[in-house]
């Protein structure tokens, strides 16, 4: 008596292993590579963003008035940021969306989020003065945890704004306008022609 067997399957075609091979080597190279879509025009544009809110915000009268042309310039701020990382990261054929972009916004929203929250807790108890520091400090705090998966000017940038928020903290607040057009305005200016030098626009 002959057993059955059971016949083996097809082989898989040469073309679709050689498809799946490609995805795991993209898929690879993603998670592991390095997050290059960090704009430089578009810190270019949140510079020169930053050091108009300085000047408009240091002539405001009351502290709410200086929070809300802050607040309505960082929005203002975060819009360019965004657009032009998108537009940087299409150009490149690497989405935000891939492995190690999702690990750059990953590491670079918490600061961001409790930068939020302590505005909302400093202006409550009347320590809008305190603002200039923490903001800098957050910042350079979110920058250099999303810088850990970027370009070196990245992580560096970071750092050059968590000393100068430590400065804005010990300081007298009257100079906290000057502290933020110092960061928001001249680092990133400076940091962004860096970016597009060395890594493209």
């Amino acid at each position: 008596m002959t057993p059955l067997r059971r016949p083996s399957p097809p082989p898989t075609p040469l073309q679709d292993r050689a498809a799946d091979n490609l995805r795991f080597i993209r898929n690879t190279m993603e998670k592991a590579g390095t997050f290059t879509a960090v704009p430089g025009w578009g810190g270019v544009g949140m510079g020169a963003s930053a050091l108009l809110a300085a000047w408009l915000a240091h002539r405001q009268p009351t502290p709410e008035r200086w929070l809300l042309v802050w607040l309505a310039v960082g929005w203002v701020a975060f819009g360019i940021g965004v657009a032009t990382m998108v537009r940087k990261a299409a150009r490149g054929g690497l989405p935000v969306t891939s492995g190690v972009g999702r690990k750059f916004l990953l590491a670079f929203t918490p600061a961001l989020l409790a930068g939020a929250v302590l505005t909302a807790e400093r202006f409550s108890a009347g320590a809008v003065t305190t603002l200039p520091g923490v903001w800098l400090l957050l910042y350079g705090a979110a920058v250099m945890a999303g810088g850990a998966h970027s370009v070196k000017p990245v992580p560096l940038l970071g750092a050059c704004f968590l000393l100068l928020g430590t400065a804005a903290l010990f300081l007298p607040p009257i100079w906290g306008d000057a502290f933020l057009a110092a960061g928001f305005g001249g680092l990133q200016l400076v940091f962004g022609v860096w970016i597009v030098r060395r890594h493209g626009g």
